[in-house]
């Protein structure tokens, strides 16, 4: 591949004995045989459940966009990355002014059965997307995601939201939205009241914004994250919280044939195309993912057969897996294949802007926060905790999107713990009582308290940041739980510090400037930062087509956001991904999740 971005690395043939874990045998081909197609793979993080409406995180949505089906979808092979029609007929007709969007659904794709159709399938209609994407407005839903959909500005959506958040009353799904209707079966019109350039790209997130039908809602209510319906290619069959999320071929899927655009030059990508061309997607019969926080176990069951692919293998058995950036002999021995990516994300810590102690935007509380952020060694942190596997962070815009630029440089990178004492005792924060702690400067306790994860990867980290922080005089006090409390925490506004990495499902890269615009405090601006000028650059790059005066406010905004810091970017990752010889046709998706669909499973590669 030409592309810079991803190496594919051993491809020998051959494969090792081993053993499945007992939980996951019963589906498991005898080696050699022909029987169903398993894939087995852990994530690093539990999921929170399989309601689109209530999701933020990266693993839930993963499993949703299996589910259900967003009006478009990425190409799978295409780089750069090219969306397409899904259940769209095409692409939407468009005004000159990008405020109507008028987009044509292809009949004859059908949810899958289940008992709120009374047990059988039932045909997917335009008015599907308008009830799904409501649930995002409707207040009892709390919907993280609602900021960004508010940011539409689909005409009437936001009214119909007030009105029930103002006179306390249920969100009326009955009242005729004027941005949101359908105009007849099969087609939905959009209408904006600014030009949104940029919209199929949102309507591209089928994780979040795909089809879920009124019926289901009404019949599962609170118990709609377990009994998630979509048109997918998959369907849940088996949960167990936090433990394993199994999902087998949808029936009721309609004939969907593999194919794909990648670039002339791209080797890998053509050689995938010629050998999958045709075939009817999805290419496995079932999916079981575990949930495994630890990164030694969850290593281990992947070397040990127990699984049959690693996502993101974990930092600090990188340099055992693929010493000095190539796959370890005995590995490629093995026939395991490994792909490394420079990752579309952004590690961060956030600060409660509307803490006491860390927020606020008076100069000694910026002052704070810089010297916070300068005290930071990113390269220890890169070399050390992520054992290399990381750049610098600049800003919040990721590798691959809009906005982003490898040569913009920010005092993020910066480690320089000398100004960094020197702006707390400018400011006051001083050991006042020789303690060798740092004080609040009017003499009350500074104690930065962070929320943070138990698993021993993220301890490590832990450790190199106190150390920093020491160094500077800064007392810290952990606060552990797993990670989706801590998210529930930061969401309410609860958490002082946390670490969280945001990654991108579009290819525009305003999305990650949403971490800093006011309107989504709480949701994607976890920090709660405000400031006018900020959200004014904001929603202006919104109805600005692609070009070089929106560029200019892409680093107009980013450098808003170094100069108050309610954010230290740390990291864009590089990750690795691993493979057993019987797992073929995959490659990292990019801005999107769902790939399952097109990997395969040779059961005769596996040796008893």
């Amino acid at each position: 591949m030409n592309t810079g971005r991803r190496t594919a690395l051993g491809m020998a043939a051959a494969a090792v004995g081993g053993f499945l874990a007992p939980s996951l045998a019963s589906a498991a081909p005898a080696a050699g045989d022909s029987g169903p197609k398993v894939l087995r793979y852990a994530f690093r993080v539990a999921e929170t459940g399989f309601d689109p409406a209530k999701l933020s995180d990266l693993y839930s949505r993963i499993i949703t966009a299996h589910l259900f089906e967003g009006l478009y979808g990425y190409d799978y092979l295409a780089e750069p990355a090219k969306i397409k029609p899904l259940t769209a007929a095409g692409l939407p007709e468009v005004s000159a002014d990008f405020r109507v969007f008028t987009v044509k659904l292809k009949p004859g794709i059908f949810f899958t059965e289940d008992e709120a159709f009374g047990g059988k399938p039932r045909e997917l209609v335009a008015q599907d997307y308008v009830y799904s994407i409501k649930r995002f407005a409707d207040p009892a839903n709390k919907s993280p995601a609602w900021g960004e959909l508010e940011e539409l500005r689909l005409v009437g959506l936001a009214e119909v939201r007030e009105e029930a958040l103002s006179k306390r009353t249920p969100f009326d799904y009955e009242r005729e939205v004027a941005g949101l209707r359908a105009l007849d079966r099969y087609t939905i019109r959009f209408e904006m009241r600014e030009p949104q350039p940029r919209l199929v790209e949102f309507l591209a997130q089928g994780d979040l914004y795909g089809a879920l039908a009124r019926e289901v809602v009404e019949r599962y209510g609170d118990q709609i994250p377990a009994h998630p319906v979509g048109t997918g290619p998959f369907k849940l069959v088996q949960w167990r919280r936090s433990s394993l999320v199994a999902l087998e071929r949808n029936p009721q899927y309609r004939e969907v044939l593999y194919d794909a655009e990648p670039a002339a030059d791209d080797a890998e990508g053509q050689a995938m195309l010629a050998k999958y061309k045709g075939r009817r997607l999805p290419l496995v019969d079932r999916v079981e993912v575990s949930i495994i926080e630890e990164n030694q176990p969850r290593w281990l069951s992947f070397l040990n057969q127990q699984h049959d692919f690693i996502e993101r293998v974990p930092e600090e058995f990188i340099n055992i897996a693929m010493p000095g950036g190539r796959l370890a002999a005995n590995l490629k021995h093995q026939g395991i294949q490994g792909y490394r990516t420079l990752y579309w994300d952004v590690v961060v810590t956030l600060y409660n802007m509307e803490h006491p102690l860390i927020g606020g935007y008076t100069p000694d509380k910026v002052a704070l926060r810089r010297a916070i952020n300068l005290g930071t060694n990113i390269q220890r942190e890169i070399s050390l905790g992520r054992r290399g596997q990381a750049i610098p962070a600049q800003a919040m815009e990721v590798p691959h999107t809009t906005g982003y630029d490898p040569k913009f440089k920010t005092e993020m990178s910066d480690f320089d713990p000398g100004r960094a004492r020197a702006l707390l005792d400018l400011y006051g924060y001083l050991d006042k009582d020789g303690d060798g702690w740092r004080e609040m400067p009017d003499g009350s306790p500074l104690v930065l308290v962070k929320n943070t994860q138990p698993d021993q990867f993220t301890r490590g980290l832990e450790e190199i940041w106190q150390r920093d922080m020491q160094a500077i005089g800064l007392k810290v006090d952990l606060r552990i739980a797993k990670w989706p409390e801590n998210l529930r925490t930061a969401q309410a506004g609860k958490a002082m510090i946390w670490d969280v990495a945001s990654s991108s499902s579009q290819p525009d890269g305003q999305g990650a400037l949403g971490r800093l615009y006011g309107p989504m405090s709480g949701g994607a601006n976890l920090a709660r930062f405000k400031n006018k000028q900020f959200d004014t650059i904001y929603e202006k790059m919104k109805a600005l087509p692609d070009g070089p005066e929106r560029l200019a406010l892409f680093q107009e905004a980013k450098r808003i956001a170094v100069a108050y810091a309610p954010y230290k970017n740390h990291v864009h990752r590089y990750v690795t991904d691993m493979a057993h010889p019987w797992v073929q046709g995959y490659r990292r998706p990019v801005f999107h999740s769902d790939f399952w669909q097109y990997v395969d499973v040779d059961n005769s590669l596996k040796k008893a």
